[in-house]
C-alpha cells in the first residue's frame, strides 16, 4: 500500500481547514449584517483586524517584510482577487440565503480545472471525476434551500466570487515570482490590499467607519472573520495550493458549502433536508475517493 508524501500529508488538511474555516464566513457575517453593518465596514475591520495580527505574529518571528518590485505586483494582484471574492459574497447575502451563496461559490474547482488545463495542467482522470462528483453534490444541495424564488442577482454574485477566487488559487501554484514568499507573509500583504481597498471606499462613499456596529458581540464577530474565514483559510489556502496543486486543493474547498450549509441550519434556522445531506454525502466521498487515489 502506497503511503502518502509529505506534501499531501501537509496538502490535503491544509485543503480540508480552508474549507472548514471559509464556510464560516455566514456564522460571523450574517449577525452584523442582520444588524445593520454596513459590508464595506464589516469587511474592513474584517482585513484590518486581519493584517494586525499578522503583521504582529510576523515581527514576532523576525521575518522581513521586504519585497521586489515584480514580488509586490503580484502581490497585488492577489489581494484584488480575493478582495473582489469577499465583497461579492458578501453583497450576495443580501438576495439569496447565505448557505445557498457560499454553496454557489463552489464553482470554483472546475474554473481552477479549467485553467490549469489552459496552462498546459492537465489532471488526472480521478480528479476530473471528484470535481463532477462534488460539483453534483453541490446542485443536490442547492436543491433543498427552500421553496421560495431564488434572485439571479445573488447567484450572479456568487459567481462572481468563485471566479475570483479561482484566479487567486490559480497564481499562488502557478506564479514563481512569489514562491520564495512565506505563505503568512503572502496572506499578510493580500490582505493588506482589502484593509486599504476598504477604507479608501468608506472614505468615498462618506459611510461612517462604525456603521451598524454596536456592543461586543458586534466586535467579537469582526475579530472572528479575521482570524478563521480570514487569516486561517487563507493561510491554509496557500499551504494546500503550493503542496498538492491548485486543482486538488479547490476540490478539498467542498467543505467550504458543507460548512455555510450546517451554520445556516444550525445558527440561522435556513432548511436543511434530505437532498442537502445527499449531497453532502456524496461530496465527501468524492473527496476521499480523489485522496486514496492521488496520494502518491
Amino acid at each position: 500500500m502506497k503511503t502518502l508524501s509529505k506534501n499531501a500529508i501537509l496538502g490535503y488538511p491544509a485543503g480540508i481547514i480552508t474549507g472548514i474555516t471559509y464556510g464560516l464566513n455566514p456564522l460571523f457575517a450574517i449577525p452584523l449584517i442582520n444588524n445593520g453593518a454596513a459590508i464595506e465596514s464589516i469587511l474592513f475591520f474584517r482585513y484590518a483586524f486581519a493584517v494586525v495580527i499578522l503583521g504582529v505574529f510576523l515581527w514576532l518571528r523576525k521575518q522581513s517584510f521586504r519585497l521586489s518590485l515584480r514580488q509586490a505586483g503580484v502581490l497585488l494582484a492577489l489581494g484584488v482577487f480575493y478582495t473582489a471574492s469577499s465583497t461579492l459574497l458578501f453583497e450576495s447575502y443580501n438576495y439569496i440565503a447565505s448557505g445557498l451563496a457560499t454553496t454557489l461559490v463552489f464553482l470554483y474547482p472546475a474554473l481552477v480545472a479549467i485553467i490549469m488545463v489552459f496552462l498546459g495542467v492537465v489532471p488526472s482522470w480521478p480528479v476530473w471525476l471528484a470535481i463532477a462528483a462534488t460539483f453534483g453534490g453541490v446542485i443536490i444541495m442547492t436543491q433543498g434551500g427552500g421553496s421560495g424564488a431564488i434572485d439571479p442577482v445573488g447567484v450572479l454574485l456568487s459567481v462572481g466570487s468563485a471566479m475570483a477566487y479561482s484566479f487567486f488559487i490559480v497564481v499562488v501554484n502557478r506564479s514563481k515570482t512569489i514562491s520564495g514568499i512565506s505563505n503568512s507573509l503572502l496572506t499578510f500583504y493580500a490582505l493588506m490590499v482589502g484593509a486599504v481597498f476598504f477604507l479608501q471606499k468608506i472614505i468615498t462613499s462618506g459611510i461612517p467607519v462604525t456603521a451598524g456596529i454596536e456592543g461586543e458581540s458586534a466586535w467579537l464577530n469582526l475579530i472572528g472573520l479575521a482570524i478563521l474565514p480570514t487569516i486561517v483559510s487563507t493561510a491554509s489556502l496557500a499551504i494546500a495550493t503550493r503542496n498538492i496543486g491548485a486543482t486538488k486543493a479547490s476540490v478539498l474547498g467542498v467543505f467550504e458549502p458543507i460548512t455555510a450549509i450546517l451554520v445556516g441550519s444550525l445558527m440561522f434556522g435556513e432548511p436543511l433536508t434530505a437532498s442537502i445531506a445527499t449531497g453532502i454525502a456524496i461530496a465527501i466521498a468524492a473527496v476521499t475517493f480523489m485522496i486514496c487515489l492521488t496520494k502518491r
